[in-house]
């Protein structure tokens, strides 16, 4: 793919699991990846000119979020100032001392407001700091929620659960309204992957869903790259679970 036909995409949480196998399946096919996370680039991410295209940013700050769309901005200006994809992937999930789900009895204040500012405020603001890139290239947005958005989860926290229970909600309504400036806005609901992130007795749970495996990270990035590409051209304010039918 030339410099004039390339694509750019940015993606939140790219440094391991489901935003790692993304990054990868954008990159193999040409596409420039911008990534966002707020750890410096880790230099085992195997991506051309990763470090360069990373953007170091704390999702949980509302000032630093605003500071990350200037840079991208900035760094979207070789490309004609055109943002073909932005996937919202970056999440936070936090567990009590000894490892254990959250529930909505036991989340203090302030983890519900640090959850849903990563989780969810932090989706909106970015597509709408990034509208006019995005407009310019008719791009696409996808918002990662969860299978712990449609159910109570044994590993999940409330507030996490919740959180992407939102974000699926909002995916509707920004597909309403960022339709008619030519983006399309989509959700991918992951179930259980297999990523280094898996809680101690998710193994258990292969027997429950109805494809007896758990998902692969590139299976994922598949179905995130569909939503991305001209294939999906007329999808817009869907949510796709993948999760090997262990929803229904």
């Amino acid at each position: 793919m030339s410099s004039n036909e390339r694509k750019t995409l940015l993606i939140t949480g790219a440094s391991r699991g489901i935003g790692h196998a993304t990054v990868k399946r954008f990159s193999d096919a040409g596409w420039r990846v911008l990534s966002c996370s707020r750890q410096p680039f880790d230099e085992k991410c195997p991506w051309p000119m990763g470090k360069e295209n990373h953007i170091q940013v704390d999702l949980s700050d509302l000032a630093s979020i605003g500071r990350a769309i200037g840079v991208v901005k900035e760094r979207l200006e070789s490309e004609g100032g055109r943002l073909h994809a932005l996937i919202n992937n970056a999440a936070i999930s936090p567990k009590d001392e000894n490892g254990q789900r959250l529930d909505s009895l036991r989340t203090p204040p302030h983890l519900w407001h640090t959850v849903f500012t990563v989780n969810f405020v932090a989706p909106i603001m970015l597509a709408n700091g990034l509208i006019e890139e995005l407009r310019a290239a008719k791009g696409s947005i996808v918002n990662v929620t969860s299978i712990a958005g449609m159910r109570v989860h044994p590993f999940a926290g409330t507030a996490y659960a919740t959180s992407k229970a939102a974000l699926s909600t909002l995916t509707r309504e920004m597909a309403a309204d960022f339709g008619p400036h030519g983006i399309r806005v989509n959700a991918i609901a992951p179930g259980e992957i297999d990523t280094s992130i898996l809680s101690p007795g998710t193994e258990k749970m292969v027997e429950t869903i109805p494809l007896r495996r758990l998902g692969e990270p590139s299976e994922v990035a598949e179905t995130v790259f569909y939503l991305c590409s001209d294939a999906s051209s007329y999808v817009s304010g869907t949510e796709i679970h993948v999760n090997g039918g262990q929803h229904v």
